[in-house]
Order: C-alpha cells, then structure tokens, then sequence
C-alpha cells in the first residue's frame, strides 16, 4: 500500500512528455525551477538574456539526466519574445507550461523620481513580456486543449514595498493579467495562475537580505524567521505545472512567510 501511494504521489507530480519554457531561469527562482521540471521529467527551455548563462543551466540539467535547451531572449524586446516562441515550437514541437520569471527593477526610491526610461523598462520586461510570450503560447495550447501558464509576481503586488513603486505596479498588473487570462481561457483549458514569493534568498534580493539593519526588522514580522529559498518557490511551481493543480486557475499564491498576514 505505501509502495501504490508512492507511485501516485510520483504521477501526480509527474511532468513527463510536457515542455515547459521559463523565463529568467540562468538563476535564482528561474533557475530552481528549471532544474526540478526537469529532474521531474519535462523537457526544459531555460530562456533569460545571455545565451552563455542558459546554456550553463541548460547542460547542467542533461547532465543530469534531464532534457533541456537553451535559448537567449530578452523580454522587453518582443522580437526577441516571438523568436523564443519560434524556436521553442521548432525545437519541441509543443509548449504545455509557460513560467513567466524573468523581472526587473532598475530604480529604487519614491515614484516622484522614477523617470521614463525606467518606468518603460519595468513595465516591458514585467508586464508586457509575460502578455505577449503567453499571447504567442496560447494557440499551441489551445491546440490540444491543455496547458498551464505561471506567472512569478511578488508580495509586492498585493501590497507596495518601500522604495520600489513601480515594480510594486507591475506585479500587481501581473497578478491582474494572470486572472484575465484564467477567466478567458479556461474554455480551452488552459490554466493561469500567479505565485507572490516574499523575501526570496536570490541575487536581486541581495542588498535585502545582506542588510543586518533590515533583516532584524523582518524577522519581527515574519511568522517564520528566515528567508525563503529558490527551492521552495519551484516546489510550488511544480505543483502548479503538474495534474496536482488540475483545478486551480486564477488563483494568488503567496510564499512569503507569512509577511502578508
């Protein structure tokens, strides 16, 4: 009996024969949760700006065992958007998940001073990327009825953080986009949902969670005393990629703690 539920659990998670692309995977939560879709059995493009990063992670993951290709693509050009999309089709023939990782956040301080360039590039790279990238994914999931789209917001777009206004807008319109697409593509069975990470322990984090002065106010606030891993972000991007969450859409997760409460 515990051999028959291991399995279940195994298949329920199981994302064999499935090909996800993620984006902003050369590191961090990008990173994490390339390697374990493809330790769990997809066939990986691991997408971010610099084609020597996602090659490394993308060799990393076959020599392991796994499958996985790189392809360059800087989301705030959509013609570099399109091109991940032509390759990916030309590649593997099909996309079942879409992870919408890859962000930026230029400035910090108040939005008084954020200037034009900056709010373009936020908006680009975090909202109109994900909306085109999963715009040019939906006929080939719509194609064989099938597929899940998983957009990476933040704790920022439930609530704005301090000094970071902009980015705070762009995950909220992130989270908003990621209900449009649930509630209009659900008929073809495309699911969409939206994971709200908190203090994760990643390089664009770093100027956070190196900071003894902020992380002692933090840890007053956070129900669990410790940062997050990139790890337990892709854990619950696999539950998301997976038939575990066959009936999720249009949901917000946050793992961030409990900072939200």
């Amino acid at each position: 009996m515990r051999e028959l539920i291991f399995q279940t659990m195994n298949s329920t998670f199981d994302l064999t024969g499935k090909v996800a692309v993620i984006t902003g995977a050369s590191k961090g939560i990008g990173e994490a949760i390339a390697r374990l879709y493809g330790s769990a059995g997809a066939q990986v493009v691991v997408s971010s700006r610099k084609q020597e990063a996602v090659d490394r992670v993308a060799t990393s993951i076959n020599s392991a065992g796994g499958k996985a290709r790189g392809i360059a693509c800087n989301m705030g050009d959509m013609n570099d958007v399109q091109k991940l999309i032509t390759e990916t089709i030309t590649a593997f023939g099909r996309i079942d998940i879409l992870v919408n990782n890859a962000a930026t956040n230029p400035t910090f301080g108040p939005v008084i001073e954020t200037n034009e360039a900056a709010f373009d590039k936020i908006m680009n790279v975090n909202v109109k990327g994900p909306f085109e990238l999963a715009k040019k994914a939906y006929p080939f999931m719509k194609e064989k009825k099938s597929g899940s789209i998983i957009n990476i917001s933040s704790i920022g777009g439930l609530r704005p953080e301090a000094g970071l206004g902009i980015y705070s807008m762009s995950k909220a319109a992130l989270i908003s986009l990621t209900k449009v697409m649930a509630k209009e593509w659900g008929d073809d069975n495309i699911r969409a949902n939206v994971i709200c990470p908190g203090l994760i322990k990643t390089k664009l984090s770093e100027a956070l969670w190196s900071n003894d002065k902020i992380m002692h106010t933090m840890m007053k606030m956070l129900p669990i005393k410790r940062v997050g891993t990139p790890g337990e972000i892709a854990a619950l991007a696999l539950f998301l990629g997976s038939d575990a969450s066959a009936y999720c859409t249009g949901s917000v997760f946050t793992a961030d703690g409990g900072f939200t409460l």
